[in-house]
């Protein structure tokens, strides 16, 4: 069944109506009156609706029953990626979009070989989050992830380890593996902090450990910075249930 994405006031009453983007990709999918749609308001609740009408740039719709979007994990995973070359990021937002990940934040760390301006980041930022919203749509999220930028490492530490699981891979780290950080108690809330191309710092390790994150090995490999927050993500969601 379509989905379609509006902003949570539109989700409100028993009818709705899509314009812009929603109803140009409507008229690509040839919906007609009588057909079934699903409208989400971007934070977990699904509508169940009916083609009613179809006019110029307008569709409306009926809106039949609504609910928690049941394609949402049941843990909260937020994925703290630093800046990485090229479209590195892009493809993590994605993916990790569609993976389940509840918010995705970039930020900068010492080794960073990119390291956006202000109106580069806020152009970048602006793109992300249309990365994020057509990845939710394409895979049947009910919530489309916040994309944010951090204005520092430590900030971003600092905030990843208020969360029940701050996961922070090391690829030297020798003693706590993934699995054993992952099931060490239960969670409803984490995180997953992974650096640049070049890794982090120990002095960076130092700071995180020291505000009580979990550092933890991704296994006997070296994965690339695109790689490791998606490892790390599935395991997080695999061990929650949220890949049943």
């Amino acid at each position: 069944m379509p989905k379609f994405f509006v902003s949570p006031g539109a989700a409100e009453g028993s009818s709705l109506v899509l314009t812009g983007d929603n109803a140009r990709h409507a008229r690509v999918l040839r919906l007609r009156p009588g057909d079934g749609v699903t409208v989400c308001d971007g934070c977990g609740t699904d509508l169940r609706c009916v083609v009613t009408d179809i006019a110029g740039e307008q569709l409306r719709l009926a809106v039949q029953a609504s609910g928690p979007s049941a394609s949402e994990p049941p843990v909260r995973c937020t994925v703290y990626m630093a800046y990485a070359k090229a479209d590195k990021l892009e493809h993590v937002i994605q993916k990790a979009t569609e993976l389940g990940a509840f918010a995705i934040a970039a930020f900068p760390s010492s080794r960073c070989v990119s390291r956006p301006d202000d109106a580069s980041a806020r152009k970048k930022l602006e793109r992300w989050q249309k990365i994020a919203a057509s990845a939710a749509e394409q895979s049947g999220r009910g919530r489309i992830p916040a994309v944010r930028i951090l204005p520092s490492f430590e900030q971003a530490v600092l905030e990843a380890a208020r969360c029940d699981l701050p996961l922070f891979p090391y690829e030297n780290e020798r003693t706590l593996p993934l699995r054993a950080a992952v099931r060490a108690a239960p969670f409803s809330t984490a995180s997953i902090m992974t650096g640049p191309e070049g890794g982090f710092s120990e002095a960076e390790v130092c700071f995180a450990q020291q505000a009580n994150m979990k550092i933890c090995s991704l296994g006997p490999r070296i994965l690339r910075c695109e790689t490791a927050p998606l490892c790390a993500l599935s395991a997080v969601l695999y061990e929650a249930g949220a890949l049943d």
